[in-house]
């Protein structure tokens, strides 16, 4: 078995580490950074998805599992205290699994284009004034949007800013991403849909950014990526059909996930 961890800056996540190495080299386990077959993220949700981000390129080959070191996170089964948890997890010959979709976001400007991964959700906003973007849902003009931002979501990254926004919590069973708006502008001159859209796997969202002062794309809540006004920027987000796969070892369904993270135990 070949182990990597991706941890958190944090002192506290630094010595769940140590702690995790001590046992990993009792039990002879390998860590290997390059050719993983488990990655473990120490940290928060926010370490989990730095740790997707990192693996996208063998999404196939490996599973996620995920250690918090505060309160429990959407993405985490096991708190700092249960190592014990954790390795008797690993020591298992067959892991059961389970698995949660994934977007694709394809980004052209100019001759320019760039795809990326998504686990959560994708953004796109101005950093100031009003953003005008046409909304295509399978190449067909939808609707031209005015106002702060757009948001598509995967079914588990529904519980995050989109539910913010007012958008529907989506099983992650479904195989359907969500586009949210963000303060659009609804008037007499300017009009847009104004409910949440979920669309189904074989659809796709394309923007286009047509006006906006310094607009910027942020994936999974990562470093946003900033543009030039003065050309159209356009993305384009599907359903992929490549999935994240984590070990399933306290049997934790979605609505229980949910269920602590808002409402508590």
């Amino acid at each position: 078995m070949k182990i990597a961890l991706v941890v958190s800056r944090s002192n506290k996540s630094q010595e769940v580490k140590q702690a995790l190495l001590t046992r990993l080299e009792q039990e002879s386990v390998e860590i290997d950074e390059k050719h993983p077959e488990i990655v473990i993220s120490i940290g928060g949700d926010g370490t989990l998805l730095k740790a997707f981000h990192q693996y996208t390129h063998c999404l196939s080959n490996v599973h996620f599992l995920a250690i918090h070191t505060g309160n429990l996170g959407f993405y985490t089964d096991f708190l700092d205290e249960e190592l014990e948890d954790v390795m008797a997890c690993l020591k298992e010959k067959t892991h059961q699994t389970y698995q949660y979709p994934l977007l694709r976001v394809n980004i052209v400007q100019s001759d320019k284009c760039i795809s990326h991964m998504v686990l959560n959700e994708v953004t796109v906003k101005t950093l100031t004034g009003t953003l005008v973007c046409e909304v295509s849902i399978d190449d067909a003009l939808f609707e031209i949007f005015r106002g702060d931002g757009l948001c598509v979501c995967t079914p588990t990254g529904s519980t995050g800013l989109n539910k913010s926004l007012g958008g529907a919590l989506l099983h992650p069973k479904m195989e359907a991403m969500q586009l949210t708006e963000i303060a659009a502008l609804n008037n007499r001159v300017y009009k847009t849909i104004g409910s949440p859209l979920i669309l189904p796997k074989g659809e796709s969202v394309r923007l286009i950014v047509k006006d906006a002062v310094s607009p910027f794309v942020v994936i999974d809540n990562i470093d946003p990526i900033h543009f030039e006004t003065q050309d159209n920027v356009e993305i384009t987000v599907s359903i992929s059909e490549e999935h994240i796969h984590f070990i399933n070892y306290k049997n934790i369904d979605f609505w229980m996930r949910t269920k602590n993270s808002f409402i508590g135990k």
